[in-house]
């Protein structure tokens, strides 16, 4: 056992890093390709978040072929991404990076955009309709119709990288960390709270892809604006701070501890790595996921849904982390030796100093004493649950592919016994039955998740002169906005 999670423990490193791998080749591959498309694209994500906004709810495709909504597919995606990253990754980011993780968190998003886009683009433009007259597409469709057969074996591959993942972070975590926080809140048995997790899952799930993405058109937008409309409570009972905490952050971005100090490039550094790690791990730009909900949207005009999926990395990072970073560093709840210290052989946090969840917890009960916890707690609940629901549709399209469509019913099946199964292990790990299985799996999922990504990079790189190509098509046409 011991030498199977060393094994694991090393991979993990290589794809998110650690103290003694601070730089990731997976994590810095993310970010270079993201940085490549944004200056091939000529800043075009950036440039046109405006007009993104408006193509949300345009009508004009309402006739076209696919399965949902231009907006009921983003919502898709967005079920999957927006969950513990924003609450918990967040956090995380902030204690062990300082303020300046934030900043790279917000770069981090921005070049991501790029990646988002072009995973939207190359979705649509070679999606398949399958047996069932379903739209299926994403990495494994666009490499193996764009790149040709020469390159099917790295289909395959996400594929195969793509299921083990939705099992692990999609079911059995996400429904791990539901029932811990019903338990730690409200006293609920992860039993009880596995059994309503499995059984709201199945009532989706069964529907398809029309019952995941009706209920995301709801349940996301919900939840996501209650959490923000809670955050800017906080944020402006706070107000006097927020000066200050956007200079911390833009100052600690840069190495600078005060206003008064020069430049401490460790400090820097340690801003730049958890900003970036935590930036991707939230909102998934460039891992491979998220395309494969566009593909099934009702739009013939692949930029078009592009330019309304790269809207998913601003929503996610740059709105909603956004509102928990500024909860955080407004609150003052940071003890003044719990501020991030750097040693030149070690990068550490002091003990008994908050971090995760409990941080995000303790800085909405300060401005908000006896809902602050009810707030993260359900947040964390309802996100969790969409991203189940997004994640056994990204499992399920990667199953089909792999085996066919007689596999799907199948697969679903095992997808409600994981979820039901995550809460439930809940239950021996309190008892210590199974306490280093369970952090082995967690060690597995997460590796799993990053892996994805190494295939879908490549085909992005490859295919970047296509997509290029018809971003330059689609905004020379004379109804779209010239610069």
């Amino acid at each position: 056992m011991e030498a199977i999670e060393n094994f694991l423990g090393t991979a993990n490193s290589f794809v998110w890093g650690s103290d003694d791998v601070p730089y990731p080749p997976v994590l810095l591959l993310l970010l270079g390709v993201g940085l490549y498309l944004t200056v091939r694209l000529g800043f075009m994500p950036i440039r046109r978040i405006p007009y993104a906004f408006g193509q949300l709810f345009n009508k004009s495709h309402d006739h076209d072929e696919g399965d949902v909504t231009p907006f009921g597919a983003l919502m898709t995606a967005l079920s999957s991404t927006i969950g513990t990253g924003n609450i918990a990754g967040v956090a995380v980011a902030i204690a062990i990076g300082g303020p300046g993780a934030v900043f790279w968190m917000w770069m981090t998003a921005l070049v991501g955009m790029a990646s988002k886009y072009c995973e939207g683009v190359l979705a649509v433009k070679f999606r398949e309709v399958d047996a069932e007259g379903r739209h299926v597409g994403g990495p494994m469709y666009y490499i193996k119709n764009g790149m040709g057969k020469a390159w099917t074996w790295l289909a395959f591959t996400f594929a195969g990288f793509g299921i083990l993942a939705a099992w692990g972070t999609g079911a059995s975590i996400q429904a791990n960390s539901i029932a811990d926080a019903l338990n730690a809140n409200y006293g609920i048995t992860p039993w009880l709270s596995g059994l309503v997790l499995a059984g709201g899952a199945a009532a989706v799930i069964l529907g398809g892809i029309s019952r995941i993405a009706a209920v995301a058109e709801k349940l996301v937008p919900a939840m996501a604006i209650s959490y923000l409309v809670a955050g800017l409570i906080v944020v402006a009972i706070n107000a006097p701070a927020v000066p200050d905490a956007f200079m911390r952050i833009i100052t600690n971005a840069f190495g600078f501890r005060e206003a008064s100090t020069g430049i401490t490039v460790g400090l820097l550094l340690l801003a730049m790595q958890k900003g970036v790690a935590r930036g991707i791990f939230s909102n998934e730009a460039g891992q491979g996921s998220a395309p494969i909900a566009h593909a099934a949207a009702r739009n013939n005009d692949p930029v078009n849904q592009g330019i309304v999926a790269m809207l998913g990395t601003f929503i996610d990072t740059i709105i909603v982390c956004s509102i928990t970073a500024f909860v955080i560093l407004t609150s003052g709840i940071i003890p003044e030796g719990c501020e991030p210290f750097v040693r030149p052989d070690l990068v550490t946090l002091p003990v008994g100093c908050e971090t995760g969840a409990p941080l995000t917890v303790m800085a909405f009960e300060q401005a908000l004493p006896g809902i602050g916890s009810h707030i993260v707690a359900i947040g964390l609940a309802i996100f969790g649950f969409t991203t189940i629901l997004g994640w056994s549709y990204y499992g399920e399209r990667c199953c089909e592919f792999l085996f066919g469509e007689k596999s799907i019913f199948i697969f679903k099946l095992t997808w409600i016994v994981v979820v039901f199964g995550g809460a439930f292990v809940l239950m021996l790990e309190e008892g210590g039955a199974v306490t280093d299985v369970v952090s082995l799996f967690w060690l597995v999922a997460d590796t799993l998740t990053g892996l994805m990504a190494a295939p879908n990079l490549i085909a992005l790189l490859v295919l970047s002169p296509l997509v290029a190509a018809m971003t330059k098509a689609y905004f020379a046409r004379s109804d779209t906005p010239n610069d």
